[in-house]
């Protein structure tokens, strides 16, 4: 997703007609959904509508922006329109269109397949698929169509993989009209839930919220060793959670965090890393998680308030573990804090912008107290941002009508992209659903790791990387919560525990070469070599790839037990990071040699390993304490030695 359109942005069209069909039907995009969340439709304008016949007036919305604004051929500019796009826009205009208004009726007629229904469905497919290819590129497009040749000749196929006969104008009709496929769940979620988020995180930008918690988090940490990372991790973990592309994460506080890091000493790949791997984090933090948590208690049908306290204590270790590190790598290389002068005032911040946070705790009132529905809840929130920064404003700048009316224009446009992966998790749901290859493709898994939980575990953290390299968040979450999760669920894991262990791998591909997207972005901006920057970047992130399998092993780190047990192991679990973190950065006090770095992280990995996790737990835990006491000892003894000598 690198070469989306960031937020804000608008495309280069050098016909005026067209820059204003874009903006006009950008914010009716964004427009629509608050309309659907706060029942504009039903209540004031009196239509009772389908929940299809709204999702596909948002796709006859969104897919002639696509066609208007994405060229066929990826990462060049927009300059000017071809016919065949336009006339692809005005298909898209007319099929969709088509579906919103007759959906009551064509999707009765599933049996009969009348002619119209499915020359609009077939023409909603082709280019719900086009439009996917040019909005997130080949690698899940290449996806839905392996989806739909196997729905084609999966009878064919032996094994636990067969699928049922199917025709393929029965796969079409059911895909197009069918209430579990492209009209589905996943487009219900797209187009309220994210699109209220991405309004909400607009209007920060809009505002100056982002500048706020970036020049908070200067105050907060600058003064301390190793600063500018400080800031990094602080700043991207406060926004990263929010938003919903770890690019546009790294783009937005990276423009700041990189240069004050490279200032202050940090070499680039490990600057870029920093920025990656916190960014990355913010989709792993609640309250938000990136949108995930909305998505997860919709997948489980839980409460969204389990998710959050499920996802705490992982999300807080992680972060705990990148800030070890990048203090530790502070005090190796001798970098120091950042320059005084580079350091706002913080009273000056804190009058200036003491209004940001309210949004904040009215999101978390509205979800958590008023029951709220999660895009009711963002859009409360951005209602109090709008109120606050047109009266208040941010050091001198007042959010205005112009800038409203652009934060509407600039969410449609971000969000296209996942509108499209939303109806593409459509269609391989619906694909899995009609053939019969979801349970197929889970005893497939299951057998393929041999039924051993440890054989799967590893196989499906190696397919979650693989599956979600080059994707953004909410299409790794979807893709592998339709594909992954259901395995893992049926070899005894934990519902929840599965579909953490699936977002976490995949948010890993984020920073894991060759793919590593979040690294990539962040190696532009350093002007670094991306391989070596995504390296480093697992580095940082090492944590993410650990305590997946921790917390499967233990819910305590899931906050599922007594609150000793939950106590226990989250102490134990900080001694853990700690004590890893210094053998994997080979410093405490002074260097530290190979032998003892071993040391470090064979104790550190003993203490994460919970006490509830099996027969030798408690003893694991003992052990790691014991021999991470002692060695923590040793560098105290041996700086004291060298205090004296010097």
């Amino acid at each position: 997703m690198a070469d989306e359109l960031e937020i804000g942005e608008k495309p280069r069209l050098a016909s005026p007609a067209a820059v204003r069909f874009v903006a006009v039907f950008a914010a009716l995009l964004t427009l629509g959904a608050i309309g659907w969340a706060v029942n504009v439709y039903d209540t004031y304008l009196g239509l009772e509508l389908y929940t299809e016949q709204y999702l596909g007036g948002m796709l006859t919305l969104a897919l002639p922006l696509v066609f208007i604004t994405q060229p066929a051929k990826r990462k060049t500019p927009r300059i000017h329109v071809p016919w065949y796009d336009l006339a692809a826009a005005a298909a898209a205009l007319l099929s969709a269109g088509y579906m919103a208004w007759k959906f009551p009726v064509l999707a009765e007629a599933v049996v009969e397949r009348p002619l119209d229904g499915m020359i609009a469905g077939l023409t909603v497919i082709v280019l719900v698929l086009e439009g996917l290819r040019r909005t997130t590129g080949n690698v899940l497009f290449g996806l839905v169509i392996i989806f739909l040749a196997l729905a084609l000749v999966g009878h064919l196929i032996p094994g636990e993989l067969a699928g049922r006969p199917l025709a393929w104008d029965k796969l079409a009709y059911y895909l197009a009209w069918d209430p579990t496929a492209i009209l589905g769940t996943p487009m219900i979620i797209v187009t309220t839930v994210v699109t209220a988020f991405v309004f909400f995180g607009n209007l920060l930008f809009k505002s100056g919220g982002s500048r706020f918690f970036t020049e908070i988090s200067m105050v907060l940490m600058g003064r301390y060793r190793g600063g500018p990372a400080k800031i990094s991790v602080f700043a991207s973990g406060l926004f990263g959670s929010i938003s919903g592309s770890v690019v546009s994460n790294v783009v937005s506080t990276g423009v700041i965090t990189i240069p004050l890091m490279r200032n202050g000493g940090y070499k680039a790949h490990d600057a870029g890393a920093i920025e990656a791997t916190a960014s990355t984090g913010g989709q792993l933090m609640p309250p938000i998680m990136g949108v995930a948590a909305f998505l997860m208690a919709d997948f489980l049908q839980i409460p969204y308030a389990s998710v959050v306290l499920a996802a705490l204590i992982p999300a807080i270790l992680y972060y705990v573990a990148l800030f070890v590190q990048a203090d530790l790598e502070a005090a190796r290389s001798g970098i120091d804090r950042v320059a005084a002068e580079e350091i706002p005032n913080g009273w000056q911040v804190l009058k200036a912008g003491w209004f940001f946070p309210v949004p904040f705790a009215v999101l978390i009132v509205a979800l958590f107290w008023w029951n709220f529905s999660p895009e009711l809840s963002a859009l409360s929130s951005a209602a109090v941002i709008i109120a606050t920064a047109m009266v208040l404003g941010y050091k001198g700048k007042r959010l205005g009508i112009v800038d409203l009316l652009d934060a509407l224009r600039a969410t449609g446009m971000a969000v296209l992209n996942i509108v499209m992966i939303g109806a593409a998790a459509g269609i391989i749901i619906g694909v899995l659903n009609i053939s019969g290859l979801g349970f197929g493709l889970t005893l497939f898994l299951v057998k393929l790791g041999g039924g051993n939980l440890i054989v799967m575990l590893l196989l499906a953290a190696v397919i979650c990387i693989v599956l979600g390299m080059g994707m953004p968040t909410i299409g790794v979450y979807l893709l592998l919560a339709t594909l992954v999760a259901p395995s893992l669920v049926e070899v005894g894991v934990a519902p929840i525990a599965a579909h953490l262990f699936i977002l976490y791998f995949g948010m890993m591909s984020m920073i894991t070469p060759p793919v590593a997207i979040a690294a990539f972005a962040a190696a532009t901006l350093t002007n670094s070599d991306p391989m070596r920057t995504g390296f480093a970047a697992m580095r940082f992130g090492w944590l993410a790839f650990v305590i997946p399998f921790l917390f499967i092993a233990s819910p305590s780190l899931l906050m599922e037990g007594t609150a000793v047990e939950v106590g226990l192991a989250f102490v134990t679990a900080l001694g853990g990071v700690w004590l890893v973190s210094i053998g994997l950065m080979g410093h405490l006090f002074r260097s530290i040699g190979p032998a003892f770095r071993i040391l470090y992280v064979a104790a550190g990995l003993a203490l994460l390993f919970p006490a509830g996790a099996g027969a030798w737990g408690a003893q694991s835990d003992i052990a790691g304490t014991v021999v991470g006491a002692l060695l923590v000892l040793r560098e105290l003894i041996m700086r004291r030695k060298d205090s004296a000598t010097a």
